[in-house]
């Protein structure tokens, strides 16, 4: 037997043992996870910087250097996440409906787990402990397949996490970290039916492809996100200007940062030139349509592959639209269906936005950044669905239950 389909066995095993924990012995188990983390950082850190030294070597982007660095600082976030998630509702305790039927028959509704969760995921390792606290929490047991540019890190989080989360009650067996970071480790999880109940790949396009084209497992497709900003004819500009801005260089490596700026053609020019200064002094590197590039001579032509990129990047394509139903149309053609925002001080053309595109998260006056489990009030995410079934958007506690139908009687026969 592979060491892949052992684990996932494992955590099968200790799945309906966890699927029974209570609140509160759940609950204890997140918070001594979240003290094993902080009293861990040094160890985690140390792992992490073997981590981001051979990043360096093979000549990793700055940017994905960024999603694979952990501090002092995202190590006590990842530990606070873990609180906030203990600090939520028990999905699994919830009573969603229940009703009497004429027979006397009385149904009720209930969350239960999904069972094992299959997460396969790429360079950033507080995935690996939001994961945890959220399949924890949730009742389901998780095998990992985290990316080989993490793999230090990520032994380190869960050696620390699931040593302390089992001497606190954590069923054993119930968090699976696969140690084997080839090619051939995660084709074998997607193929892992009647082990995995799901599986949710989080990374870049190249890998949730490859999950969703080679799964016989059922996906829940995540991630891609080549998220769009219009700037409306009546937009505030100076909101406008801080809104691109955040949306694109607080964390240009992340599914939910912008990738594509459109611009109202009769703004463009006081706009584009204002923005375009404020985006440069942050090294963003600007791919502008003809009519932005007579504009701003300093950015380089965009291709039409560019429309279609999530550059995960500091790089940021620019165009010009005639109106509203341009830019609806620009979106329509190249979204990946995740975040989409329009900055504007018109409530018809607001309005129109949110009716019209077809996203997960869509958005006016404010940053696509926004798009995050915790933003949402969620806690953590477990990854940001831009499919519609059976979740959509940020993946809470919530979506990674099912339904079980509880059906009391005395006797009714049909």
């Amino acid at each position: 037997m592979s060491d892949v389909r052992e684990q996932a066995l494992n955590a099968k095993m200790a799945a309906p043992e966890l699927a029974l924990l209570r609140r509160n012995e759940k609950d204890m188990i997140l918070e001594a996870m979240a003290q094993a983390l902080l009293r861990d950082a040094r160890v985690i850190l140390q792992a992490n910087a073997n981590d981001l030294q051979a990043a360096q070597q093979r000549g990793t982007s700055k940017a994905m250097m960024d999603r694979l660095r952990l501090t002092e600082e995202r190590i006590a976030g990842m530990a606070e996440g873990m609180r906030k998630v203990a600090r939520l509702e028990d999905p699994t305790s919830q009573s969603l409906a229940g009703w009497q039927r004429p027979n006397g028959l009385r149904i009720e509704k209930r969350r239960v787990p999904l069972g094992v969760v299959g997460i396969i995921y790429e360079a950033r390792p507080n995935v690996t402990a939001d994961a945890v606290a959220l399949c924890v929490k949730s009742g389901n047991a998780c095998v990992l397949r985290g990316g080989s540019e993490a793999i230090h890190s990520n032994i380190a989080i869960i050696q620390s996490i699931v040593t302390a989360g089992e001497a606190c009650g954590l069923p054993k067996g119930a968090v699976q970290l696969i140690a084997d970071t080839s090619r051939a480790s995660s084709m074998e999880l997607m193929q892992l039916n009647g082990i995995v109940d799901v599986l949710i790949p989080r990374g870049g396009a190249g890998l949730i492809r490859s999950v969703v084209e080679n799964a016989s497992v059922p996906v829940i497709e995540t991630g891609v996100g080549n998220c769009h900003i219009y700037v409306d004819a009546s937009a505030d500009l100076e909101m406008a200007a801080a809104i691109v801005v955040n949306a694109k260089c607080s964390r240009p490596s992340v599914c939910n940062a912008a990738e594509k700026l459109l611009v109202h053609e009769a703004i463009a020019p006081v706009f584009l030139p204002k923005v375009n200064a404020m985006l440069r002094a942050k090294e963003v590197t600007l791919r502008g349509s003809e009519q932005a590039c007579a504009i701003d001579a300093q950015m380089e032509p965009a291709k039409e592959a560019d429309w279609e990129t999530e550059y995960n990047d500091l790089i940021l394509s620019v165009k010009t639209v005639a109106n509203l139903d341009e830019a609806l149309a620009h979106i329509a053609r190249y979204t990946t269906h995740h975040s989409e925002a329009i900055v504007t001080e018109s409530i018809e053309n607001a309005e129109r936005f949110l009716n019209e595109v077809d996203a997960a998260a869509v958005y006016v006056n404010a940053s696509t950044r926004f798009t995050d489990g915790e933003e949402f009030g969620f806690g953590a995410e477990i990854g940001i669905s831009t499919q519609k079934l059976h979740a959509r958007g940020p993946m809470g506690l919530n979506e990674l239950t099912s339904m079980k139908y509880v059906v009391r009687g005395n006797g009714q026969i049909r």
